[in-house]
């Protein structure tokens, strides 16, 4: 398994350039139980994201969630490059996807559980569901970057279902519905230029 301090073997977009988790690492190795729950929570759907995409049920995904918490709480001590954290978190995940599986299925007997065996060859569709499955955290982290009028407008009108009415959205936010459309673009141009400077199309 690859090490925090390590560079991924994988070829991935560059990550937004912010100091967030460098300040999150430094926090958290102080001893600083809020930023621990915040880099926590920063990750939790990346964490979740991996297992499910495996196939993996929800209380498996809350399994696979506890033990990747549990390491990257051991590692984060070695950690030079804070923003590595996706890629390493996304890579020790499908570590322990693959290995729940194999356990799971009972591919493997117990006793060739306890030899030492060589880490599996990493396939081209798992490294690029991996590459996908960064590339998602990458789109919550841009959205972040929004100010929260831009990003709840645009969780209202692309990610809630069903579907609201302008009408709807303009009384929520507490603005004229003509209006909408305005900010709409605004907040989709912003959008739209940070994905090309991350490299997202």
């Amino acid at each position: 398994m690859k090490s925090l301090i390590e560079s991924p073997s994988i070829t991935t977009r560059p990550a937004p350039p912010n100091n967030e988790n460098a300040r999150l690492v430094r926090e958290c190795l102080d001893g600083d139980p809020n930023a621990w729950a915040e880099l926590v929570h920063k990750y939790k759907n990346l964490i979740f994201s991996v297992p499910i995409k495996y196939g993996l049920t929800r209380d498996e995904a809350a399994d696979i969630f506890q033990d990747v918490c549990v390491k990257l709480l051991s590692d984060l001590k070695n950690v030079r490059d804070p923003q590595a954290l996706p890629k390493w978190i996304i890579q020790v995940t499908s570590h322990n996807c693959f290995h729940y599986k194999i356990k799971r299925n009972r591919f493997v007997s117990s006793d060739a559980e306890d030899q030492n065996t060589p880490e599996p060859e990493v396939q081209a569709d798992t490294v690029e569901q991996i590459a996908r499955t960064e590339e998602e955290q990458m789109v919550r982290e841009v959205l972040g970057e929004l100010s929260p009028r831009c990003n709840q407008l645009i969780q209202m009108l692309f990610f809630e279902e069903p579907s609201r009415s302008y009408r709807d959205i303009a009384s929520d936010l507490g603005i004229a519905v003509g209006s909408i459309g305005m900010m709409r673009q605004r907040c989709i141009d912003r959008l739209r230029k940070r994905f090309e400077e991350v490299g997202i199309a």
